[in-house]
């Protein structure tokens, strides 16, 4: 063999040794205009789901007392208007949608494969890149969080951080636990798309659906363009009302099953329905929902960690309440402290965040999981406490920390009560308000303090950084528990819906109600207004019922017998603990048994 060829050769199997080390590439590929074939659960999927039309589905018992107990009106509410569907359910209702790749511009490996969806304008991210999923404090979007590989010529896709949305919209839904896996099928010029939805909060068993698509050479770019405004659509109805039906009241649940001539107990739904040996029973489908959460709280991270939310907040999540920290030039600003636990650890992650000191620290109430490192960044920092003032009124002349919060949580920290002695003083705050806010303007943005008068307790407070956009609602709200009422320092439950609504009002969303102003709950993940709109409609439901049985005259034992919390257990409930489902019933039934004209949202 010449000399040049056995160079060619050598040089060829060399190349080819390589090759196996090099992941196969047998991908197919997806990019184009995609629109549906709705021979698949048409009715469904066009002219929509009938009202009570469960059938086939594999649900338990709250999720199917949380579809009875929803109304359509409520889609009505200028809060409501603008929500969209979540990826689990947005490709199977009338669109087209648009797939291509993003790669690296230097090494042309595929980052993410994108999605644009003609509904409501949804753009959706598939991360191919290898990043794992966020943390359980991560906010949650419409779309999700997705991340992607290929398995042979199918894409497949695990999404988490999804927010609360559909399974059929006639009611039924999936909770913000639920995730998702989906297939990408490509045949030649259609695409087969597989969800399989997991949801250990309402569902029994994993849902699967399936649509189908067809290449679209032809797809008009006007029909993608989508933007949606809310507006008053219901004249005089009474502010904050949350239209729903009581358990049992719900006039259109018989409609569906006499129209079709459906066994009422096979129309609504649960696992067995889904089988054709369910045709020679047709018995009820009971799937109780234990009192406690079937979630359990994620626990907190062993170390500090910090994220930034928007504009100058951040996030300290630890172990305690959370805690905001706004940096600028002039210093650094706190909404609470958190556990004093945690207080080193979080002095030590704000000096990491920041250079310059502490000035301000906002107290949202008086609980120690709030404030009890308070004292640990008064010390830090330069407790006015500690300071002599002479010939001046004001201790920020001395560049001291100043604690600001109403006057009901300086009275709390600065007493003992039962086994707890007061606070040190280096902890109380410096100065107070009585009224309905108060503000702070620093590093060039205006921070104001709203006092929620009667909802956690009498000296509750939310802070609005109106720059930044970020809210911060103390003990308001909380994505992974009941709130709490302390009825013995003037809590109750109208106060935490009155509170609620207060940030809804000061929220607005930046998109098909997604984003904009991000909300802080004292406990829990990142939110936005929709967040704070399902666990307002939550409490509100939950009202509704208490003050139709207190008006039928029911003993409290009669009320938790009955569980009027059930559809929400699953999410919030616990049976051992600090607060307990029973706990949290109780107390709401005794403030508004002691406030009866409060009247039903009906």
């Amino acid at each position: 063999m010449p000399k040049t060829g056995r160079s060619l050769l050598l040089s060829s199997l060399a190349l080819i040794t390589l090759l196996p080390r090099a992941p196969l590439l047998s991908q197919i590929l997806l990019d184009g205009e995609w629109s549906p074939r709705y021979h698949e659960d048409q009715p469904e999927r066009i002219p929509g789901p009938e009202l009570g039309d469960y059938l086939g589905l594999p649900i338990n018992d709250a999720a199917r007392q949380r579809a009875e107990s929803w109304d359509a009106s409520r889609l009505t509410l200028p809060e409501e208007q603008c929500r969209v569907h979540v990826s689990p359910y947005i490709y199977r209702g009338p669109l087209d949608f648009r797939i291509w790749q993003e790669k690296d511009p230097e090494t042309q490996q595929v980052i993410a494969i994108k999605n644009y969806i003609s509904t409501w304008s949804q753009f959706r991210t598939i991360w191919m890149d290898g990043r794992p999923h966020p943390p359980a404090y991560a906010p949650h979007t419409w779309m999700g969080f997705s991340t992607g590989k290929w398995e042979g010529d199918i894409l497949t896709v695990k999404t988490t951080h999804i927010k609360t949305g559909w399974v059929r919209r006639n009611g039924l839904v999936m909770s913000d636990h639920a995730a998702m896996t989906e297939h990408f099928i490509r045949h030649d010029d259609h695409l087969t798309h597989v969800t399989i939805l997991q949801d250990p909060v309402y569902l029994t068993e994993p849902l699967i659906k399936t649509e189908d698509f067809v290449l679209n050479l032809h797809a008009s770019d006007a029909s993608w363009v989508y933007h949606c405004r809310s507006a008053e659509e219901i004249a005089n109805r009474p502010k904050n009302a949350i239209p729903n039906y009581l358990p049992g009241e719900n006039p259109f649940m018989s409609e569906f099953p006499k129209r079709y001539g459906v066994p009422l107990n096979a129309a609504l739904g649960g696992p067995e329905t889904m089988y054709p040996e369910y045709r020679s029973s047709m018995k009820p489908s009971a799937h109780p929902v234990p009192r406690e959460r079937i979630v359990p709280v994620a626990p907190p991270p062993s170390e500090i960690e910090v994220t930034k939310v928007q504009g100058n907040v951040y996030l300290l999540v630890g172990d305690g309440g959370n805690v905001l920290v706004q940096t600028g030039d002039q210093g650094v600003l706190l909404v609470d402290t958190g556990g004093q636990g945690a207080s080193a650890k979080m002095v030590e992650a704000i000096r990491k965040l920041s250079t310059k000191p502490v000035r301000w620290i906002l107290n949202t109430g008086a609980d120690a999981d709030h404030v009890g490192g308070n004292e640990a960044v008064s010390n830090a920092y330069g407790a006015a406490r500690h300071v002599e003032l002479v010939n001046t009124p004001f201790a920020s002349a001395v560049n001291t920390v100043e604690i600001v919060a109403s006057d009901p949580a300086l009275n709390r920290m600065s007493a003992p009560e039962g086994s707890r002695p007061a606070y040190p003083s280096v902890a109380w705050p410096t100065e107070t308000f009585a009224g309905e806010k108060d503000e702070v303007f620093f590093n060039g943005e205006a921070a104001e303090m709203f006092h929620a008068p009667a909802a956690h307790t009498d000296g509750d407070s939310l802070v609005f950084f109106r720059r930044s956009d970020v809210i911060a609602t103390g003990d308001l709200f909380d994505t992974d528990h009941y709130p709490s009422i302390d009825l013995a320092h003037g809590g109750s439950l109208q106060g935490i819906i009155d509170g609620l609504n207060h940030v809804i009002d000061l929220a607005i969303p930046a998109y098909s109600e997604e984003g904009g102003t991000m909300i802080i709950p004292g406990h829990g993940r990142i939110c936005d207004e929709i967040d704070v709109v399902e666990y307002r409609d939550m409490l509100t439901i939950i009202r509704d019922r208490l003050l139709a049985m207190i008006k039928k005259g029911m003993t409290l034992e009669q009320i938790k017998a009955a569980r009027p919390t059930m559809d929400y257990d699953p999410l919030f409930g616990d049976t051992t603990g600090p607060w307990t489902t029973d706990m949290f019933v109780e107390a709401a039934y005794r403030s508004l048994a002691r406030t009866p004209k409060q009247s039903a949202s009906r």
